[in-house]
């Protein structure tokens, strides 16, 4: 990641937790989303069963939402057409913590917008 893009988005993250994430734009949760999953250093993403680290699974989930194009309106439509499954082999995605624990990346980033829905409850 580029300097200026971290900076771009240490900004977004500093605006929205001052300002509150219910002012953020669908486009800022889907950043937001795709950067939960780049900063999860000591996990795997699990896509047709080859692991993958964090930095390969956020340039999937951006290459996916471009090619989305105007599908995607909410973060809501990112996960369930983006980010949930494989367009491929319609095998769900996963995330494997460092601890063995599985979650399907569908659930994982649901419960991330959730939390980005919910100000005050970081």
């Amino acid at each position: 990641m580029s300097i200026e893009r971290k900076f771009l988005c240490s900004l977004l993250l500093w605006a929205m937790l001052v300002g509150g994430a219910a002012a953020a734009t669908e486009a800022q949760k889907i950043e937001l989303l795709i950067q939960s999953v780049e900063q999860m250093k000591n996990a795997k993403f699990v896509r047709n069963g080859v692991e993958y680290d964090a930095n390969a699974a956020g340039e999937h989930l951006r290459m996916k939402l471009r090619a989305a194009g105007s599908n995607v309106k909410t973060a809501n439509d990112f996960i369930r057409l983006c980010a949930s499954k494989s367009s491929v082999s319609g095998k769900p995605y996963q995330i494997r913590f460092s601890d063995g624990r599985v979650v399907t990346s569908g659930a994982f980033l649901r419960q991330k917008l959730k939390e980005l829905n919910s100000p005050g409850k970081k």
